[in-house]
């Protein structure tokens, strides 16, 4: 099988307060830690406006060979800059409706169904609030708990507010507490397709990203992280809606990075995005790669996504399971390990060392990211991927499409 030399990649990041130029700069630094790892040479070009989908083109070569990807970024940071945007007051009312929503609509048991962990991330920020909230109305009864008199309130309730605000609310923000909260404003409007503007916003994506796949290529990688992977499924899953041969005769790896498509998927309004996860998971000419790690608990770690949306006779997405403590130093991984939302954007970061996965190289090397589905710790591509490793060619050569 020949080596990738022009790939077209759609990437639709994750709940971050990040628009395409951070995006760009973060992969532009991930992939320079991936080049200096694998001994190759990297080139990251300007963000150059496409509609929803502006590009950078990147350019890598190695000892024998050079590919050049043009990489999309589908982000939804105007949704998130108008949830972030709106008074403190309001934030936390729509998060607790949000929350009340989720679980009236069988996502929370659902989440503790099929992945405990991400259950008791939906109710970590709910509950973080809530004990921030008591016991600052605990300080301001304070008075009346211990039978002092009224006027005594007149020092305990500004002592409460001041507490609230100064003490708990700052070391809250350090968690992203509030931003969690508008995370599942989004994923219930993900599910039902209302509020935000999401349906609107999914059909010019859709746009940008039909136009995007017109362009030439050996390959084309549609990645997404974590809610982007339900933004992604909607908005492919609405392209094969409208035509179903439309990735006929092209190489397409579908590649879902620490997924929380099930965060949507798993409320009784995500009817649509259900059917679209099935228009994904039977599309012949799709490679759907799954990558799922144990260390991260804002996904849906072994649970088959197609499965759990009623799919079962689909082509179900190859799952792979990567071991963030081998792509860090010790050092680097000791300091983050504690950090939960540090180490589910991991997948989309750059190396210390070589390891099986590798972002940058999913996106922009040589290698077919459909290759990626057999890689282990200890059967890696070469230190050039040089095309004069015949062992390695007929390795990669077994599981191309």
């Amino acid at each position: 099988m020949n080596s990738i030399k022009k790939r077209v990649v759609l990437h639709f990041p994750g709940f971050e307060p990040l628009d395409a130029a951070a995006h760009r700069a973060r992969y532009e630094r991930s992939a320079k830690q991936s080049a200096a790892a694998w001994d190759f040479s990297v080139a990251v070009d300007t963000l150059r406006n496409f509609g929803r989908a502006p590009y950078f083109d990147v350019n890598t070569k190695g000892a024998d060979w050079q590919t050049e990807s043009r990489i999309h970024i589908l982000d939804h940071n105007d949704l998130v800059a108008r949830l972030n945007g709106r008074p403190f007051s309001v934030r936390m009312g729509q998060g607790y409706l949000a929350a009340a929503k989720v679980a009236l609509s069988g996502g929370l048991t659902g989440y503790f169904r099929h992945a405990w962990r991400f259950g008791l991330f939906f109710i970590f920020p709910f509950l973080l609030m809530l004990v921030g909230l008591l016991t600052s109305l605990s300080i301001a009864l304070a008075p009346f708990a211990f039978g002092l008199p009224s006027w005594s309130h007149i020092g305990s309730i500004p002592l409460a507010v001041a507490f609230f605000l100064y003490v708990f609310l700052p070391q809250a923000e350090k968690l992203h507490t509030l931003h969690l909260f508008a995370d599942w404003e989004m994923a219930v409007a993900m599910a039902g397709l209302n509020g935000i503007g999401a349906e609107q916003w999914i059909e010019a994506c859709a746009i940008s990203a039909r136009q995007a796949l017109d362009e030439p290529a050996d390959e084309y990688v549609i990645s997404s992280h974590s809610m982007g992977s339900s933004v992604a499924a909607h908005v492919i899953g609405l392209l094969l809606e409208r035509e179903p041969e439309l990735f006929q005769g092209k190489r397409v790896v579908f590649t879902t990075l620490g997924s929380a498509i099930l965060q949507c998927a798993l409320l009784r309004p995500a009817a649509v995005l259900r059917s679209r996860v099935g228009l994904l998971a039977r599309c012949q000419d799709i490679f759907w790669l799954d990558v799922h790690c144990l260390t991260d608990a804002i996904h849906f770690y072994k649970a088959k996504v197609a499965t759990v949306c009623g799919h079962a006779g689909g082509l179900q997405p190859t799952i792979i399971f990567v071991r963030f403590k081998k792509m860090l130093t010790s050092q680097h991984y000791a300091k983050i390990r504690r950090d939960f939302l540090r180490v589910h954007r991991q997948y989309v970061l750059g190396p210390d060392v070589r390891a099986p996965f590798d972002f940058t190289l999913l996106t922009a090397s040589p290698l077919p990211a459909s290759s990626f589905a057999t890689f282990t710790q200890a059967n890696m591509p070469d230190r050039t991927f040089g095309a004069g490793n015949d062992n390695e060619n007929a390795r990669l050569s077994s599981v191309g499409r």
